[in-house]
């Protein structure tokens, strides 16, 4: 049997996933232009991100993501595991990669319920992730532990 949710659950999460997604690109984007100094990887965090804004597009109706928010009042704003705790650029960046790959397969799954077309692309953009991990990895691994 079905639990049936509260209205705009699903665009909630979404919205916190689209957010959570791109945050954690960013910060990838930014160690592979101002640490590693790699214009293509740049090029590469950033096409990403726009892909995510493009796929947003699929959806049949302009969905209210943004008025689902509830910041504020956000059950899990005020939980850390690991989010304060970094050794170096090198942990950052996996911790940021981490973010987006599991943001990724949550805006697949959720999208399901709306759009088949953008569950489509959320899922192609985690597999380029993936790809875009192996690369920066072996030329961050060097800085893993250096402050």
């Amino acid at each position: 049997m079905q639990k049936v949710f509260k209205s705009g659950v699903v665009d909630r999460i979404i919205d916190a996933n689209i957010n959570r997604a791109k945050e954690g690109l960013r910060v990838c984007e930014e160690v592979v232009r101002f640490v590693l100094d790699n214009r293509s990887l740049t090029k590469n965090f950033k096409d990403i991100r726009h892909r995510v804004d493009l796929a947003l597009k699929l959806f049949p109706k302009k969905p209210a993501f943004i008025k689902m928010r509830r910041s504020l009042s956000d059950v899990g704003k005020n939980l850390y595991a690991k989010e304060l705790k970094r050794n170096g650029i090198g942990s950052i960046f996996m911790a940021n990669i981490q973010r987006a790959k599991e943001s990724m397969r949550v805006l697949e799954e959720f999208s399901k319920l709306k759009s088949i077309n953008a569950a489509i692309k959320f899922k192609n953009i985690r597999y380029d992730i993936y790809e875009l991990e192996k690369k920066v990895t072996e030329k961050i691994s060097p800085l893993c532990h250096h402050r």
